[in-house]
C-alpha cells in the first residue's frame, strides 16, 4: 500500500484511523487538517505520518505532486451543529468536499467519506441508507443539512472515483475527542460532570411516549468506526453510502450508569429541562440499519455500551491518555 491521504487527520476520528493505519502497516501518510488548533497536538504524538499539510494548502501542494496516491480518506469536516452560519458549511464541508471527489475522480483514487447520521433529521423516512431516500431527507441544522447536500451532489455526478463510499456516522464516542468542548460525546460529558460535581445532568422527556432518561440514540465506539474503514480499505465492497453506528439503540440512561459503574460509583442522575430552542428538534430516538454494511461482509462485532464505556473511561478518560 503506497500513500494514503487522511484529511481531518489532527481531530478524533481523523488521528484514531492514522493510528490505525499505522498498526496495519501503513506509514506512509499525509495528514490534512487545520494544525492550528494545539488543543489536538496529543492527537497525532506517537504516530506515524509522513506529511503534514494545511488544509488550506492541500490542493496547490498536490497539484504540483507526481505522486501516486493509493486511497484518500476525507474525514475532515466543520462539526459544529449548533453553528447556523451556512456559509461556514458551504466552504468547509461542501465546497471543500467537492474538491476532494473531483480530485479523486480525475486521478482515479479511492474515496471514503464522513457523511453522518445527522442528514437523517427526525427520522420521518427511518434510518436506512437507501440511496432512494436521499433527496427526502430533512435534516434539523446546516451542519446536517451540508452533508445531506454533499451526498445528493455525488449521486449525481457521472465522474466518479473507482471506488467510493460515503459513511453515515451516528453517535461516536471515545478517545481523543478531548478537544471537541460542547461537540464531544455525551459520555465525555458525563465523565467530567461525574468528576466534578458527583452527578449526570440529562434531559427530562417532553413527550408522553418516553420516560426521562428514556431517550434513545445508537452509541458507536470509535474503534469500530475506524475498524470499517480499516476494512473498506482490505476488501472491495460496492460503492455507497453506508450507516455506521451499531443497530442498537439505547437510552442515556444506559449510557449513564455504565459511566458511573465504569467509574466505580454509585449512580447519582438528575434530569433538567431541555433547552427550549432545541426542544422541537431533540431526537428521541436513533438507530442505523446495518444490513447493507453487513451484507458486503463486515461481520465483526461492534463494542455494546457498556463494553465500549468501560473501555474508554479505565483505559482513556481515567489516565487522561490519548489512543
Amino acid at each position: 500500500m503506497g500513500k494514503i491521504v487522511v484529511t481531518g487527520a489532527a481531530g478524533f476520528i481523523g488521528s484514531v484511523l492514522v493510528g490505525a493505519l499505522n498498526k496495519s502497516g501503513n506509514k506512509d501518510i499525509i495528514a490534512v487538517d487545520d494544525f492550528s488548533n494545539h488543543a489536538k497536538e496529543k492527537n497525532l504524538l506517537n504516530k506515524n505520518v509522513n506529511k503534514k499539510i494545511d488544509r488550506n494548502e492541500f490542493f496547490d501542494w498536490i497539484k504540483k505532486q507526481n505522486t501516486d496516491i493509493d486511497l484518500f480518506y476525507h474525514i475532515g469536516a466543520r462539526t459544529d451543529t449548533t453553528e447556523f452560519d451556512k456559509s461556514v458549511f458551504d466552504t468547509l464541508n461542501v465546497g471543500y468536499s467537492k474538491m476532494v471527489w473531483q480530485l479523486c475522480s480525475g486521478k482515479q483514487i479511492p474515496l471514503i467519506y464522513a457523511s453522518s447520521a445527522a442528514t437523517y433529521g427526525m427520522g420521518e423516512h427511518g434510518y436506512i441508507d437507501s440511496h432512494d431516500i436521499i433527496k427526502q431527507l430533512k435534516p434539523l441544522n446546516p451542519y446536517g443539512e451540508s452533508k445531506n447536500e454533499f451526498d445528493i451532489w455525488i449521486l449525481e455526478q457521472h465522474e466518479r472515483p473507482p471506488f467510493w463510499a460515503g459513511l453515515k456516522f451516528f453517535n461516536v464516542y471515545g478517545p481523543n475527542e478531548y478537544h471537541k468542548g460542547r461537540m464531544a460525546s455525551v459520555i465525555f460529558h458525563a465523565f467530567r460532570q461525574i468528576n466534578e460535581t458527583g452527578k449526570v445532568r440529562l434531559f427530562r422527556s417532553h413527550i408522553p411516549e418516553y420516560n426521562d432518561g428514556k431517550q434513545l440514540r445508537d452509541f458507536i465506539y470509535v474503534k469500530d468506526v475506524v475498524d470499517v474503514m480499516v476494512f473498506m480499505k482490505n476488501h472491495p465492497v460496492q460503492s455507497g453510502i453506508y450507516n455506521l453506528g451499531t443497530g442498537k439503540a439505547r437510552t442515556f440512561l444506559d449510557l449513564a450508569r455504565a459511566t458511573f459503574r465504569s467509574m466505580g460509583l454509585d449512580e447519582n442522575i438528575e434530569f433538567i429541562d431541555t433547552p427550549r430552542d432545541i426542544r422541537d428538534k431533540y431526537q428521541y430516538f436513533t438507530e442505523a440499519t446495518m444490513d447493507k454494511l453487513r451484507s458486503e461482509g463486515y461481520d465483526a462485532p461492534f463494542h455494546t455500551l457498556e463494553e465500549g464505556i468501560k473501555d474508554y473511561v479505565k483505559n482513556y478518560l481515567i489516565p487522561d491518555k490519548h489512543i
